[in-house]
């Protein structure tokens, strides 16, 4: 499996040495701004919104024989994790040629497929999107990088006869006014695991995985609010060994979210969260032996 890189979309990182049956994938961690996004917002405080960090944190995995996707575009500009028809039409100067349907917890709150406000309710844009522009945010950034993880999780898949995807995120420590909790200052636990209580993923790795950050002193609850995403739901199908799995990660654990830089609890969170992919891959590698 080779490295396959798309400059500013994606970078992937193939494994290093022998192949284990694990995918990992950060869709919101890229911070290259395309020179069209062309929004009225400071750069700093569509960063806000990054997952800053979290292709760092999980850089480990091709060491452990897993495969490693990151995005490098901004979920701002357009978000990989999002169903391409969850859009809002009035971000779009035109009719949209498909049905589209906004999601209540996405485009209706302004972050769907293309987001139309940031925290705290701050417009994104002083004018309405064009068809042209909004086609090729689709067709340059959020289906190469869709068919990129799709691609690897069936390649793995194909030679293993099962697979473990793991997408990986953060949040910020407490809630605002567009958070799936429904009011601000809703304080988060330290991670939260989500697989659409038990959809998209097997309960053993749900179980497993929730273990294993415990057993390195870590706080964890499952499917609240975050059950997953749009990626986990899309490429998962138990019945036939492939598991999709959502991490969130309390930014504050290891950054200044004011500041979006690394503070003094990386460092440990890195070594964890190295261990836990250490144990992922071992985990899959036994099911796959034993299988």
């Amino acid at each position: 499996m080779l490295d396959r890189h798309i400059p500013g979309v994606l970078r992937f990182h193939a494994p290093k040495g022998d192949l284990v049956p694990v995918v990992f994938d950060s869709p919101h961690s890229g911070l290259m701004f395309p020179p069209d996004f062309g929004s009225v917002v400071p750069r700093a405080r569509l960063r806000e919104a990054e997952d800053a960090f979290v292709n760092d944190l999980y850089g480990a995995a091709p060491q452990h024989g897993a495969v490693f996707l990151e995005a490098l575009f901004p979920r701002t500009y357009i978000d990989p994790n999002r169903a391409e028809h969850d859009m809002d039409p009035d971000t779009i100067d035109g009719a949209w040629p498909k049905p589209l349907t906004p999601g209540q917890k996405s485009s209706k709150v302004g972050s769907g497929l293309i987001w139309r406000t940031c925290h705290p309710n701050t417009a994104m844009y002083d004018r309405k999107m064009t068809l042209a522009e909004v086609s090729n945010r689709i067709e340059t950034y959020y289906r190469p990088y869709r068919e990129a993880l799709r691609e690897a999780i069936a390649e793995v898949h194909s030679k293993f006869g099962q697979v473990w995807h793991v997408n990986c995120h953060s949040m910020p420590a407490f809630s605002s006014e567009k958070s799936p909790e429904g009011r601000a200052g809703v304080k988060r636990p330290e991670f939260i695991l989500g697989d659409r209580s038990g959809k998209t993923c097997e309960a053993d790795f749900t179980n497993f995985v929730s273990d294993e950050l415990k057993r390195l002193g870590h706080q964890v609850i499952l499917n609240d609010p975050y059950n997953g995403g749009d990626l986990v739901v899309a490429y998962s199908n138990p019945a036939k060994g492939i598991h999709s799995l959502q991490i969130e990660i309390k930014r504050s654990l290891y950054m200044d979210e004011t500041l979006t830089v690394p503070n003094g609890g990386f460092d440990r969170l890195q070594r964890n969260l190295t261990k836990l992919v250490e144990a992922i891959c071992a985990y899959a590698q036994r099911r796959v032996r034993n299988a």
